[in-house]
């Protein structure tokens, strides 16, 4: 006669450098230590700048009367700091935030780290239907996002049909997209010679990407659509991990990655048209933010809060210098960003990092 013995089970294996966070007895979740601690640094950091942000222009304000303004406390300084400057900085860290966890969602998709929404295509897709509408004199600011949001996903449906050959080739993917960038910008240029001169001078503007002259009216729309959208932010963050598996793993684990990732690509042209509608095509924040946050943090996916405060701190600090530098002309923020942004593009091309992941996306 014989008997079963039984075996005990074996806790699960935890990834490196990852360590459990308990909720209540039962509930958990992983936690990836560097990247909580590069987390909580940035966000430190982007608290620094935004004050210095509040307290630097053409007066100086105190720090202790700018604490005061935003806790909503009597200030002399109220009209400077709660009117002026208070309603731009939260446009910028709003579009900051978008820009960068659309980055990180589209570039986890392509697995190219060209794949920003500015390099292929999204964005002059959101910004051809904005000028167009300006042209033909749609000017409110409250309705543009909106219409951001459709040329955008318009242009990544074009670049995601003409790209699909039997699967999402990440090389394929870049290129066709980087032509209908530049197909889409001469659709902007054309417009432009057609429209109202004035109209277009501001639509111009408007291209470079800038803050000037934003304020609460303008935030409200991106603030509630990251607001609407924050579940899906979060379920992005798990299906990240799936996406960059290898195909056969992920497949044989039961994920439906063409869903996963349309929905991951859906997200990040969302959050980028809206961030294109409300402050211009801000270049290469898109493309910086994420492939910082995955350098600082060494995991093996981009990660979204990381991506996300390093896009707030780069349009923040950004449109901080492009006002004080060549003071009293103010730059856009788009021209400073796409001063940084460009080497690095070079830099990308010439290093062969957009094609090292040549593989079906």
């Amino acid at each position: 006669m014989t008997t079963d013995t039984a075996v005990p089970a074996r806790p699960p294996v935890r990834p490196a450098g990852y360590g459990v966070v308990r909720v209540g007895r039962r509930a958990g979740f992983l936690l990836h230590r560097r990247a909580a601690l590069v987390s909580l640094g940035l966000a430190v950091l982007l608290a620094a700048l935004s004050v210095a942000y509040l307290c630097v222009g053409e007066s100086f304000v105190a720090p202790g009367e700018v604490v005061k303004v935003v806790l909503g406390q009597p200030s002399p300084d109220e009209l400077v700091v709660g009117t002026l400057r208070l309603p731009r900085l939260v446009v910028g860290l709003l579009v900051g935030l978008a820009f960068g966890v659309a980055g990180a969602l589209i570039q986890t998709v392509a697995r190219n780290p060209l794949a920003s929404p500015d390099i292929i295509g999204i964005s002059q897709g959101a910004g051809a239907l904005t000028v167009g509408a300006m042209t033909f004199g749609v000017t409110s600011y409250t309705l543009l996002p909106y219409l951001s949001v459709l040329g955008g996903v318009a242009a990544a449906a074009l670049v995601y049909v003409f790209a699909w050959r039997g699967g999402l080739h990440a090389t394929r993917f870049v290129l066709i997209g980087i032509g209908f960038a530049v197909a889409l910008r001469s659709v902007t240029t054309l417009f432009l010679t057609k429209g109202d001169y004035l109209v277009a001078q501001q639509a111009q503007i408007w291209m470079t990407g800038s803050l000037n002259g934003r304020g609460w009216t303008e935030a409200a729309p991106i603030g509630w659509t990251l607001l609407v959208l924050l579940p899906a932010v979060l379920w992005a963050a798990r299906a990240q991990r799936t996406v960059s598996m290898d195909d056969d793993t992920a497949t044989a684990l039961g994920v439906r990655l063409g869903r996963v990732r349309l929905g991951l690509v859906a997200l990040g042209v969302i959050l980028a048209s809206v961030a294109t509608g409300t402050a211009g095509p801000v270049d290469f924040v898109a493309l910086l933010a994420p492939q910082i946050a995955r350098r600082t943090t060494r995991t093996a996916q981009i990660p979204l809060l990381c991506s996300a405060l390093l896009g707030a701190i780069v349009v923040v600090l950004g449109d901080l210098l492009a006002r004080r530098l060549f003071s009293p002309t103010e730059l856009p923020v788009g021209v400073l960003t796409a001063a940084v942004g460009a080497p690095y593009l070079i830099w990308l091309i010439i290093r062969g990092h957009g094609g090292r992941s040549g593989g079906t996306a």
